[in-house]
């Protein structure tokens, strides 16, 4: 199996060897290029085409949520889609988070987070899926909430959630069988990391009806675990 190539794209010259130097210790994994900026990290990312880029947020001439948002519109044209994007930041807010998302990052790594786990999120990224910080994950799904249309608590009609830019399989699941609100409940439970004991004990009902609604929620969102169903859901709720 061959290395992981990666580009690394951040502005501050001793995060950004200190980056390198961690990543290539690490086997399976090589740097293949640098770029002090917005401008020189979008032409290294076309000539080069690196498995994964790890993208500051924080960039001089041009952020990193514009940047990718340029690249991704470049891979649409061009159909250059492997190189995957991850966005390094210390900014968790929510406009920070969902700006990023909406542009296409695939991933979103805390700079204060270990370089072992940089290196697991490149993994995941780099494997197709999304590596994103509980924390970030949470804030993302209760936008998803508060953002819902309102209802009246008395209604008959059970509230559920319509999940939106998801991948056409995913979407024609949801337009059949939508998220419930306590899915969604459950789910962002999940995100937070509760057991199906503690989420039993949170929302009072028995352990046995938590297993029924995670196993609906990976199945509604084609989903192989928990993390996987979390990272689905909160990018799908950012395109409205």
């Amino acid at each position: 199996m061959s290395d992981i190539s990666i580009i690394l794209i951040e502005d501050h010259d001793l995060t950004r060897m200190g980056l390198r130097a961690a990543l290539q210790s690490h086997g399976g994994l090589r740097v293949i290029g640098e770029a002090a900026n917005a401008t020189q990290g979008l032409k290294l990312l076309e000539t080069t085409k690196p498995d994964v880029a790890v993208v500051d947020i924080g960039l001089p001439d041009m952020d990193g949520i514009e940047l990718t948002r340029k690249f991704k519109r470049y891979q649409a044209e061009t159909g250059q889609t492997n190189t995957k994007i991850l966005i390094l930041t210390m900014d968790h807010t929510e406009d920070a988070v969902l700006a990023a998302f909406a542009a296409g990052a695939d991933s979103y790594y805390m700079k204060e987070t270990s370089i072992n786990k940089l290196t697991e999120a490149i993994q995941a990224t780099y494997a197709g899926n999304s590596w994103i910080d509980p924390a970030i994950a949470n804030v993302v799904l209760k936008k998803m909430r508060l953002g819902l249309p309102g209802e009246t608590v008395t209604s008959d009609k059970p509230k559920t959630v319509k999940i939106e830019a998801l991948s056409t399989e995913y979407e024609q699941v949801l337009e059949t069988y939508p998220l419930t609100q306590r899915e969604l409940e459950i789910l962002e439970l999940i995100v937070d990391g509760c057991s199906n004991g503690q989420i039993a004990e949170k929302l009072y009902i028995t352990v046995g009806t938590v297993k029924t609604h995670v196993r609906n929620i990976l199945n509604k969102l084609c989903a192989d675990d928990r993390t996987q169903a979390a990272v689905r859901a909160l990018r799908s709720g950012l395109v409205g």
